[in-house]
């Protein structure tokens, strides 16, 4: 039904009192909807906050689930270490340096520098590999499986040295003597200056047959820009899951008595190359830490 409405003109005082009756009306309208949006956002504040506890009293059950598997993780693993060192402990075995249980008389673990010489008599069966070089037959699979490996990678590496034989040693060792006299060295002073680089006729393990010099196609210069070429940083990171090592690390010179080579590998066996390259040390140090046999 249609409400009555008076104009101002009919009847002043109805009209002022229909006014307020509308204001009024107005008012409680927006009163009624500020009401009903506060208990609405209420409801859901309360269940945000619900819902939220909920969630973390989860993460938090998760948490000391894992914790817990944890502590039976280690418990099992202090177990386990504790049954190894007992079984070492019954096998006589220093169970401090079992991981160091070699044979360093092995062939591919003889020790070659300036205080161990090549053994008297010492021979090897040579494979002949291109450009007149040869390995011993021993490794050759272990070193073509490595340089295909680089080369399917779309690297070059190039083998510019391998076997060598004792007058081939004197001849490269006379030669550095040589020119570090026409420096002005006395023969003295110019034979612990090739040494550095060049291993005295008896200390080189090319002679072995184990050691390679390998370069990469665009650079063959023997020295430490060498490391940057992208062959050997392959060869660096590769070489040991074939049974190689980087033989004369730049911050080993001191116990190997050799120059820092980037170039310069040996064979010495996967397992052997996996723990000297894993802990960073060279021959010297790993040899140095075997159980005497």
């Amino acid at each position: 039904m249609q409400e009555d409405f008076y104009s101002e003109a009919e009847d002043p005082a109805l009209y002022k009192s229909e006014m307020k009756r509308r204001h009024w009306m107005a008012r409680r309208r927006r009163q009624r909807r500020i009401r009903i949006l506060v208990f609405t956002g209420s409801i859901v504040l309360m269940g945000t906050v619900l819902f939220a506890q909920k969630y973390t009293a989860s993460e938090h059950q998760v948490v000391r689930a894992e914790k817990k598997q944890k502590v039976v993780e280690t418990s099992a693993d202090i177990d386990n270490s504790q049954k190894k060192v007992s079984a070492n402990d019954k096998e006589g075995v220093n169970s401090d340096t079992a991981e160091y249980e070699i044979d360093a008389s092995a062939w591919n673990l003889i020790l070659v520098n300036s205080s161990h010489l090549v053994p008297d008599g010492y021979s090897v069966e040579l494979t002949e590999l291109t450009d007149g070089e040869a390995v011993d037959s021993r490794i050759y699979d272990d070193l073509k499986a490595m340089l295909d490996a680089a080369e399917g990678e779309g690297l070059s590496p190039v083998i510019c040295s391998s076997y060598r034989s004792l007058e081939k040693q004197t001849t490269l060792f006379e030669e550095q003597v040589s020119m570090n006299m026409s420096n002005g060295a006395s023969r003295e002073e110019a034979e612990k200056q090739a040494a550095v680089w060049v291993a005295p006729p008896g200390t080189s393990e090319h002679q072995l047959g184990l050691a390679l010099d390998i370069v990469s196609s665009s650079y063959q210069g023997l020295d430490e820009a060498q490391e940057e070429t992208a062959e050997q940083k392959w060869l660096m990171k590769h070489c040991a899951e074939y049974g190689f090592i980087l033989r004369y690390p730049t911050d080993k010179s001191d116990i190997t008595g050799i120059g820092y080579e980037p170039w310069h590998y040996r064979y010495v066996g996967k397992k052997a190359a996996k723990e000297i390259m894993k802990q960073g040390i060279c021959l010297e140090e790993y040899l140095g830490a075997a159980k005497s046999n």
